[in-house]
């Protein structure tokens, strides 16, 4: 007090009260600035705070909701919150980077997930995307000529809009904006904050990332494993190609998986397994050599890539893609010694990029696949083969069976007429041979091949003094080749088993063959009245070598169904198989 005093007489009795006047407005000056840097520090200190409190909770977020969709929509919730606004989206390229794709949105956007898709530079969204800058609009944000309408959003109840990229190693995976129903003036501090948790929202998605990127080559490791173990099994070819498409759709996420294999002769690749349930995709036509995206693959000898096969020009079924909701495709050569035998084919739901990583994935499981499918192949013309050369040795010996006979019994009256009944016999068996190795038959008749294995067989096996009657029964079908010859082996394995078995022991008796079309299939029946079939026979369960190849004909080669049972006091085989278009 008593230096306050001094101070203002000094000043009183100098007379410079104007000196006075202006060092008092210099302190309250200084009061105010400091005053307003005060403030400016409290304003700081909130935003800091509410940055703090959001990354805690962001932080929690990405700790506690590992996959990313709860993750992003727990973050829009916490961003909306945090900036005081009223409804928040986030939108991520997707994985072509051809679109963003609305990934989380609060209130009742939240339908609209996955839905609404933009280009880059498109709407305010995507112009912030491209030019990897804020955008902060205070009012009428629907007026602004970046802005793009999506009624099903209802955005023109919004009068403010904030967008922000975000950003991971400089580059764009997206944006995340909020809005108000009420005009806004976003604050540089609030465009900051936004941008702070854009930022450790993108490195969240950034680790997701790695760990996804991790986990998918984890899963190809196993898909590999999993392949070579389930494929070098002794399996039948349609068994290997069904397993293949079931175990690669499910572990490496793709809508559909189909294997096309070629057919040399007709110069085209026919569909022969996939695990789409739509029948319309499953009668897919054959494609010819160098034909839509699959046989260009096989054409060409190398991987192609579609982004978009509806879109895709040379695609040739771009409307059953529609249908089947099939976006991204890739068709891998199928490759024996360097020669393609078919091709991979692997569809996604959403758009796709395959990556290098994946494709060597692919190509490695191609050529598993290829591998096993020609062990496959090599399984059933070893069986075949091995049926064959024991066929030749039983003929053989029943050729030499029956000419002791003839010996034995001496009807005939000359040398040559015996020789001439033992050749006849001879010539029965080669026409059986040539008629199933001929390559030059387009289509054979299934009524001749059953009269010709019936007749042949009869001459052959059947010796004098027993009467088994025979007779084929039925429609007429026309077969291809490979059909026709596992017709004739099986027909021939049925009526030898039923000769040598059923009437072993019996002097007479029929051996029946009926043919039927039901239900598009053929039906093919074998049935004989002579010894019954054990009590305990099971087709299913037989370990002869016979039943086997029958089974692996019936199943490999005509994709159909065999048994055998005892009807009415008779032993009835049953062939059932697709009717060949």
């Amino acid at each position: 007090m008593h230096g306050w005093w001094r101070w203002w007489k000094r000043y009183w009795h100098t007379g410079d009260l104007a000196d006075l006047c202006a060092e008092l407005q210099r302190k309250e000056h200084e009061l105010q600035e400091a005053r307003r840097t005060l403030r400016q520090l409290e304003h700081r200190l909130t935003d800091c705070e509410a940055e703090i409190e959001a990354l805690r909770k962001i932080s929690e977020a990405t700790g506690s909701a590992f996959a990313s969709e709860a993750m992003l929509q727990w973050i829009a919730e916490i961003a909306m919150r945090i900036t005081e606004t009223e409804i928040c989206h986030i939108f991520l390229f997707d994985e072509t980077r051809e679109e963003l794709v609305l990934r989380a949105a609060t209130g009742e956007d939240a339908q609209f997930v996955d839905q609404i898709r933009l280009k880059p530079g498109e709407g305010i969204t995507g112009w912030v995307a491209k030019e990897r800058r804020p955008v902060a609009v205070a009012r009428e944000a629907y007026n602004d000529p970046r802005f793009k309408l999506y009624p099903a959003l209802n955005e023109q109840q919004y009068e403010s809009m904030l967008a922000v990229p975000l950003v991971v190693n400089n580059e764009v995976i997206g944006v995340i904006s909020v809005r108000t129903r009420k005009p806004k003036e976003y604050q540089q501090d609030q465009i900051r904050l936004l941008s702070g948790i854009a930022s450790h929202l993108a490195g969240a998605l950034n680790q997701l990332s790695r760990i996804e990127q991790l986990e998918r080559t984890a899963t190809q490791v196993v898909t590999l494993s999993e392949i070579s173990r389930t494929l070098t099994g002794n399996l039948y070819l349609e068994e290997v190609l069904q397993l293949l498409v079931h175990i690669t759709a499910q572990t490496l996420g793709y809508k559909i998986v189909t294997v096309m294999l070629l057919d040399e002769e007709k110069g085209e690749l026919i569909l022969k397994a996939t695990q789409a349930e739509s029948e319309e995709y499953r009668k897919k036509p054959p494609l010819r050599i160098g034909e839509s995206i699959a046989g260009r693959a096989v054409a060409e000898n190398r991987v192609i890539v579609v982004p978009n096969v509806r879109a895709h020009p040379n695609y040739r079924f771009p409307d059953i893609a529609e249908r089947e909701g099939l976006h991204s495709m890739v068709s891998v050569p199928l490759r024996v010694r360097e020669q393609v035998i078919g091709v991979l084919n692997c569809y996604t739901a959403r758009p796709h990029l395959f990556t290098d990583e994946e494709l060597r994935t692919l190509e490695a499981v191609a050529s598993q696949a290829s591998l096993a499918i020609d062990h496959a192949k090599l399984m059933v013309r070893s069986a075949i083969l091995q049926e064959m050369h024991h066929r030749v040795k039983n003929n053989l010996q029943q050729i030499a069976s029956l000419m002791r006979l003839q010996m034995h019994y001496s009807r005939y009256r000359s040398v040559e007429e015996a020789l001439q009944d033992s050749l006849s016999r001879i010539l029965a068996i080669a026409q059986v041979h040539e008629l199933l190795s001929r390559e030059d038959l387009d289509r054979v008749s299934l009524r001749k091949i059953a009269s010709s294995i019936l007749h042949n067989n009869k001459q052959a096996l059947i010796p004098p003094g027993k009467h088994i009657q025979s007779h084929v029964e039925g429609e007429d079908v026309l077969l291809p080749l490979q059909q026709a010859t596992a017709v004739a082996l099986i027909l021939n394995e049925l009526i030898q088993n039923a000769v040598e078995h059923g009437f072993k022991d019996r002097a007479e008796g029929t051996i029946s063959v009926q043919i039927a079309f039901t239900n598009g299939h053929v039906l093919l029946e074998v049935t004989n009245d002579g010894v019954p079939l054990p009590p305990d026979f099971d087709a299913g369960r037989s370990n002869t070598l016979g039943v086997k190849i029958i089974d692996n004909l019936v199943r490999g080669t005509l994709r159909g169904r065999f048994e055998m049972r005892m009807v009415k006091g008779q032993t009835r085989a049953q062939v059932v198989f697709p009717r060949p278009s």
